[in-house]
């Protein structure tokens, strides 16, 4: 059973709800199991119906909104749709970018291919732009921060794996495979069973959101700090010595 970690409510007030979603915690019930826990079936408890703004892909962790009033629910609806709001990501990328920054601009059209992946079409693909900052370099892997300027499906995950950096672990646009250290490289005789506890899923966390408030109208700009599985492993890439980190292949 995949549950919140504690203190996941970012924030709350009597029309709106922002908190940071676990990743393998689905927005809504799943088609296949109706009776495991989901977002919605979590809060509702404490908080009264609540109308989903947007949804993240079940392995994605971070900052998701909901409306408390349908009211609430148009005025957030209609700056998604018209763009007005602005959303960042932190991913966690094989390889290492010549670039500290850069723009993905590439069409996309989704449901393109056998596995239903958004694939880049230059001609029957929608535009779509990301916006791409580097935020620190590891050798073999980089953390980025990603922000979609357009809201194609799998947008960032699509751009990135096109341009040659998948998300670690993302199953269905990279190699999919769970992230391991090898302690025997630093002399300690382990074995690859020792990475347990670094990232097993898709490293990929909805860190901000910037829109306006449905009520008041005033800027907001919500953060979603990192899961505990997220930080851990950028705490190990970041250690000195650097520790061997490695993707392999495997269940999750």
């Amino acid at each position: 059973m995949v549950l919140p970690e504690q203190n996941w409510i970012v924030y709350y007030d009597e029309t709106l709800l922002a908190v940071n979603k676990s990743a393998g915690l689905p927005a809504l019930p799943d088609g296949y199991n109706p009776d495991a826990p989901h977002v919605k079936s979590l809060l509702e408890p404490y908080y009264g119906h609540l109308w989903i703004v947007h949804r993240l892909d079940r392995q994605t962790s971070g900052l998701m909104l909901l409306a408390r009033s349908p009211q609430a629910h148009r005025a957030l609806n209609d700056q998604f749709q018209s763009h007005q709001v602005n959303k960042t990501y932190h991913a966690l990328i094989v390889g290492d970018p010549l670039w500290d920054g850069t723009v993905i601009d590439l069409p996309l059209r989704p449901d393109g291919d056998r596995r239903h992946r958004t694939v880049v079409d230059q001609s029957r693909g929608k535009p779509a732009l990301t916006d791409l900052r580097l935020l620190e370099r590891f050798g073999c892997f980089s953390l980025v921060e990603a922000a979609p300027r357009t809201g194609r499906t799998h947008q960032v995950r699509a751009h990135l794996s096109a341009a040659g950096f998948p998300i670690v672990c993302d199953s269905l646009y990279g190699g999919g495979q769970r992230l391991v250290t090898f302690p025997e490289a630093a002399g300690s005789g382990g074995s690859a069973a020792a990475g347990a506890g670094l990232l097993e899923r898709m490293g990929l966390h909805a860190w901000s959101l910037e829109f306006q408030h449905p009520v008041t109208r005033s800027h907001m700009r919500l953060e979603a700090p990192y899961p505990s599985d997220f930080e851990r492993t950028l705490a190990v890439l970041r250690q000195t010595p650097p520790v061997m980190l490695e993707l392999i292949a495997g269940p999750r």
